[in-house]
């Protein structure tokens, strides 16, 4: 997936920016926060968009190819349809569709959560999960979903065959309720089975449109930061349909804000909040996680079962810095932080994290104390593990790969250790087989979850 580069366009064959049907014409309003505005949304996993009919629907953003190159067709230029007629958001309870992405195998957790925290319209689908409600609810996704990567809203879905035809769609868009002159954004492309084939100059494409119909109404336009925009857009191509979409986070909602030292093989928090809740956890037994690393796990569980939410720490979101954000959408935001705030239990069950290695067992107590949370945390191998009281849940990221050497033996003595905790549920992120074989036992449930590129089994066992 590439990003729009910051250099400007150039070349001939600059697409004038059709106007839309006499039906949708509009008055072009001036940039402003005072102008609350967001594109109807209608989102697929990350997502396959909806596409208009005879396209096929298959495809997804978060894919990893860009299908086969197929030629230009050869027909007489056309207005594109462009599917994005513009509804009030920031001052009436307008209901609007979301997507969440998911890491891959995760999206049962994501689905579950969401019905948890009473989010509507409730789908799972491949890659994520949609929800609907007023823009509010996509705010309190952004502040309170755990196990959710992104959350996306649909801005706009048109046919794109040439370069030409995604620079009018895009032009199409009322970009005034995201942008003015003083904001700036990144573009991320991606694309399969179209015409269109590089990610680069797809990017580019919608990047020109964009800062171009906003240079025509104030002469001025935004600039590109790839690290920390404004405005975090997706652009997604199959079989030359286009699809618009902006992320309400602005970066990727692992980014809890407390992890300021990390381990060698990180684990993301919002894989480690799906596994979680995916090996079974009450939130009432006391947990353990004998090889912490960094302790991304514990922390995970010490934040959920204490329900302090993984946005509260974030300074601003993708969506509080959009021109369309104005006060009485800020004042709405506090109010959704303050609600989390007030739910915040003041104790959570016993939390345990130990490592063999000293300087993981420190890391993990910086962390704890940035995070806010109190945990035990040990400096001790995976054999000294003893039973809790009552049983208790363990759950651990076990090293593999090229990350510790003797691996084969280390599996052999925690199958051991592990046997020993009778009436405990253990559950183990398996990124090799020898984990499993180690156990010497059928597990009780076996889910494929991906860390990553890694593809895992979340193995669960629960001890006789």
């Amino acid at each position: 997936m590439t990003r729009a580069s910051v250099t400007p366009r150039s070349g001939p064959g600059k697409a004038e920016s059709a106007h839309p049907p006499s039906a949708e014409r509009r008055r072009a309003p001036a940039p402003g926060p005072h102008i609350t505005e967001l594109a109807e949304l209608r989102a697929n996993p990350m997502p396959p968009p909806r596409p208009a009919p005879p396209p096929d629907r298959r495809g997804s953003p978060g894919g990893s190819g860009r299908g086969a190159a197929a030629a230009v067709r050869e027909r007489p230029p056309r207005r594109p349809f462009v599917r994005a007629r513009s509804r009030r958001f920031g001052y009436k309870p307008v209901a609007m569709d979301f997507f969440a992405t998911a890491a891959k195998g995760t999206e049962p957790a994501l689905r579950d959560e969401l019905r948890e925290l009473r989010f509507r319209g409730v789908r799972a689908d491949r890659g994520g999960v949609h929800f609907s409600g007023a823009a509010d609810e996509g705010f309190r996704a952004c502040i309170e979903l755990r196990t959710a990567v992104r959350v996306l809203t649909e801005l706009a879905s048109f046919d794109a065959p040439s370069g030409d035809a995604l620079y009018e769609g895009v032009s199409r868009v009322d970009w005034a309720p995201y942008l003015s002159p003083v904001h700036t954004l990144a573009v991320r492309a991606s694309c399969r089975s179209s015409a269109l084939t590089h990610t680069q100059f797809i990017a580019q494409r919608t990047k020109d449109a964009i800062v171009d119909q906003i240079r025509r109404r104030v002469g001025a336009r935004p600039s590109v930061d790839l690290d920390d925009p404004d405005l975090a857009l997706f652009v997604h191509l199959v079989r030359d349909r286009a699809t618009l979409y902006a992320d309400l986070g602005g970066a990727a909602l692992h980014r809890r804000g407390y992890r300021t030292h990390i381990g060698g093989a990180p684990l993301k928090e919002t894989l480690a909040a799906a596994l979680l809740r995916l090996s079974g956890w009450d939130r009432a037994r006391p947990f353990v996680d004998p090889m912490c690393g960094a302790g991304t796990i514990a922390l995970e569980a010490a934040l959920w079962a204490r329900d302090i939410a993984p946005g509260l720490r974030a300074q601003r979101f993708g969506f509080e810095r959009w021109a369309c954000h104005d006060q009485a959408a800020a004042q709405r935001t506090t109010a959704l932080r303050d609600a989390a705030r007030a739910r915040i239990r003041p104790e959570g069950p016993p939390i345990l994290a130990a490592d063999i290695d000293p300087r993981a067992a420190e890391i993990t107590r910086g962390n704890a104390r940035m995070a806010g949370v109190q945990i035990e945390v040990r400096c001790q191998p995976i054999t000294a593990i003893a039973p809790t009281e009552p049983p208790g849940h363990v759950l651990t990221n076990p090293p593999y790969g090229e990350r510790l050497p003797g691996t084969l033996a280390l599996y052999r003595d925690m199958a051991a250790a592990l046997s020993r905790l009778a009436g405990h549920r253990v559950a183990l992120l398996a990124g090799t087989e020898d984990i499993e074989r180690a156990m010497r036992r059928r597990p009780e449930r076996s889910l494929t979850v991906f860390n990553g590129p890694i593809e895992c089994r979340l193995l669960t066992y629960d001890i006789p």
